[in-house]
Formats: structure tokens, sequence, C-alpha cells
């Protein structure tokens, strides 16, 4: 390897572990990782399929972490990640097989309205008390289309699932973020063994990319313990709004 080399693996297990601490906190590991392959002049596909692979660099690092927060999830890990496997699938072949601009004009949207649904939440959480549930269909309708998303490109689709279980379940954030995190895993996982299959990955920047999510993500759970629950509501919200409004002017 050059020093050339050296330098580019080197700055993108800095991007890894920048991308895996955000994702866990906010939802948006996508939003330092994907601009970092782009800019190492990987083409835009090839940088969503190495970009996917990579981080389940975070999975492996905040799930192990989380575990206390995942303590007594069992039944609900296992229905969203059931829901996960199924959409992680149909997003990679979809990403595989329609134009990559066709999700472009709603995406945007779809992440703005999730942070606004955190900002709302305790007045969500007031209003649709007892009326919707976890095993609501609605409840299960959305977390199934946004796993899609997931495994098609998945930016955003942290705060979209994270808004989905605040309006719905009464547990902290941090509990929240962690299923949250476990299902995106799942969804995330199984559209990268499709991409490896494809054979269109690019594994020098996956093994850096993908070690330094690893260590990122491990410090997520430890820090949102510590976090105020509305603060860092909030500004998992805000950053949200930022994420929509990036993609809304480069889609």
């Amino acid at each position: 390897m050059t020093w050339h080399d050296w330098l580019r693996s080197g700055l993108l297990v800095l991007a890894g572990a920048g991308s895996g601490l955000v994702g866990y906190v906010s939802g948006l590991a996508s939003l330092v990782s994907y601009p970092a392959l782009l800019a190492f002049g990987l083409p835009p596909l090839t940088a969503n399929v190495t970009n996917t692979v990579a981080l389940t660099g975070v999975t492996v690092g905040s799930v192990t972490s989380a575990r206390r927060e995942l303590t007594g999830m069992r039944r609900r890990v296992l229905t969203f990640g059931t829901l996960g496997l199924g959409g992680g699938t149909a997003g990679a072949l979809l990403l595989l097989r329609l134009p990559p601009g066709v999700f472009a004009q709603v995406v945007p949207w779809l992440v703005a309205f999730g942070s606004v649904v955190l900002l709302l939440r305790p007045w969500l959480r007031r209003l649709q008390a007892g009326r919707l549930h976890e095993r609501h269909p609605l409840v299960i309708a959305v977390v199934g289309v946004v796993t899609v998303y997931c495994g098609y490109f998945g930016a955003g689709a942290g705060v979209l699932l994270l808004a989905t279980f605040s309006a719905v379940l009464p547990d902290r954030m941090a509990r929240l973020a962690a299923l949250r995190s476990a299902v995106v895993g799942v969804a995330n996982t199984t559209a990268a063994v499709i991409f490896v299959l494809t054979g269109s990955v690019e594994w020098s920047a996956v093994v850096p990319l993908g070690l330094g999510a690893v260590v990122g993500s491990a410090f997520g759970p430890p820090l949102v313990r510590r976090l105020p629950e509305t603060p860092l509501r909030v500004g998992v919200a805000l950053a949200g709004l930022v994420l929509a409004v990036r993609l809304y002017v480069t889609r």
C-alpha cells in the first residue's frame, strides 16, 4: 500500500467512527459515511452498496453495547426484526432493479415528517393514548415500509423508525434507540448480504469504514444513557430536518 492508500484508509476509519456514533445517537449514520465514500470517488450506486455493507459495523458495535437497553424487549426485536428481514431484502432488490431516482422525490418529505413526529412526541402520545399499540396494523405497515427504504438507501431511516416507536411506545429514548438500532441492523445486514452476493462492493473502503463504525457505535449507548431525554429528542429531530433539506436540494 502507498502512503495515499494508508491516508485514505485512515480517513475512512475516522468517517466510520463518526458515522457509528452519529448513527446510534441520531439514526443518521449515512449522513457521515455516504458523502465520505463519494468524496473518495466511488460512483453513487457503488457508494450506496458499499455504505450498506460497511454500516453493518454499526449494528455490531451498538447492539453489543446496548444489551442493557434491549433487556426485556425480545418479543419486540423478533416482531420488528422479522419486518426488517423482509424489508431489507425488498429494498436491496429494488435498488438493484429500479432507476436510482425513484425514491428521490419522496424521501426528503418522509424524513421531514419523521422529524416533526419526534418533535411532537409528548403531544402525540397524549393524542393517541389507547388508540395505537405496537402490534397495530398501521404501526406494522409503517415499520415495514421504513425497513424497505432502509435496504434501498437508508439515509434518515433511523429517524423514521425512532419517530414511529416514540409515538406508540412509552419507553425512554435510550431503549427506543436500542430497539431502532436492532431493527435497522437486521434490515441493513440483510441488504448487505444481497449486495455482497452481487459482487458490486468496494471492499477496500468497506473494511476501514466498517471497523471505524464498530468503534464509534460502541460509544453510542453509554452516551445516550447520560443525555437528557428532551434535548436528545429535539436534537435528533433538528438533525433530521437538516438531512431532509439536504436530500431535497440534492435530489
